[in-house]
């Protein structure tokens, strides 16, 4: 190992990476300073020191920000995991244990995850300890990383894959489609053929509320469906499709978990809509810290337990697509 020359590092401001890293991540000096609690000033002038001491302006004022140069681009990694390796180490605390504890965790997720995996999520907490609580707050792929970089969350629960250097991720599952329906109103038997599913008006569950995944599907089948509604929370599915001839299609998940508190059906789609990954992030930050460690397991957990009520139902598609129906 290298032997460090401790006065070198003695003349050099350590808190000038954690400036380099918030800039680098918000390619931006205003929000970098809002980040760091410090004024715009004092971040311009730790910006000045550290192009000094590299001889390099690491960041150029470009249209809308500030875009990382060559050097600061190959400097980044390096820091921002010596900067999580630095806490980790300083800050190692003693084994999380949930049975003394008093902690809320704050978990992002969707309305499907939440609804799928959120009860037993919920169950392993309050078996493991009475102090421990869980707070569920709505987020996507849209929202995630804001509220993550804003610590709104400590963890989220996603579809896809998030490409971000100061993200950690673990694929939990994956996840595929099902539909749902009220069996006695829509008259057909289960699972549903082709013709009948299309014969059947479609409620749509769609983050922009205008078409999904299946829509897709059937393009390629030049096929196509008649969709008499579109919500954007997978939670009031019931009360639209409860004594409704219509049928839902859903990520399998939400889907197995809303037939099961509901006195709808579930069976798999008539057609190949593929799967995705679903994906554990946390911030790389708190990777040393157990009580997240611990709250990382919980959620795996919850997921697995989601995941074996689907397995009757979810036919395994090769694609890769987004959740939406």
């Amino acid at each position: 190992m290298m032997k460090i020359n401790v006065l070198d590092i003695k003349r050099l401001d350590l808190n000038l990476a954690v400036v380099f890293v918030a800039i680098w991540q918000e390619r931006s000096v205003t929000k970098a300073a809002a980040r760091l609690a410090l004024s715009q000033a004092a971040t311009s002038a730790a910006l000045a020191r550290l192009r000094e001491a590299c001889g390099d302006p690491l960041f150029v004022r470009v249209r809308g920000g500030m875009a990382p140069t060559p050097r600061a681009q190959a400097m980044a990694d390096r820091l921002e995991a010596g900067i999580a390796d630095l806490w980790e180490v300083l800050t190692a605390q003693q084994a999380f244990d949930p049975s003394s504890a008093s902690r809320r965790f704050s978990i992002g997720m969707s309305d499907d995850f939440e609804i799928a995996l959120g009860p037993h999520l919920t169950t392993l907490v309050q078996r493991a300890g009475p102090q421990v609580s869980v707070m569920f707050r709505q987020t996507n792929r849209h929202t995630v990383e804001q509220m993550l970089n804003d610590r709104e969350i400590e963890l989220a629960v996603v579809s896809g894959t998030v490409r971000r250097a100061w993200i950690a991720q673990e694929q939990i599952g994956h996840s595929g489609y099902a539909c749902v329906v009220d069996e006695k109103a829509v008259r057909a038997p289960l699972p549903l053929s082709l013709d009948d599913y299309l014969d059947i008006p479609h409620l749509l569950v769609s983050y922009s509320g205008r078409t999904g995944i299946v829509d897709t599907a059937l393009r390629a089948l030049k096929r196509e469906r008649h969709v008499y509604a579109a919500l954007t929370h997978f939670s009031a599915v019931p009360a639209f499709l409860t004594n409704t001839r219509a049928v839902v299609t859903l990520p399998s998940h939400a889907a197995a978990a809303l037939a099961r508190i509901s006195r709808l059906s579930v069976c798999a789609a008539p057609l190949d809509l593929g799967s995705y990954p679903v994906q554990l992030i946390w911030r790389r930050d708190s990777e040393g810290e157990s009580a997240i460690g611990w709250m990382r397991e919980q959620v795996k957990q919850a997921f697995a337990l989601a995941t074996q009520e689907t397995t009757a139902i979810e036919p395994r598609g090769r694609g890769r697509k987004r959740p939406t129906g």
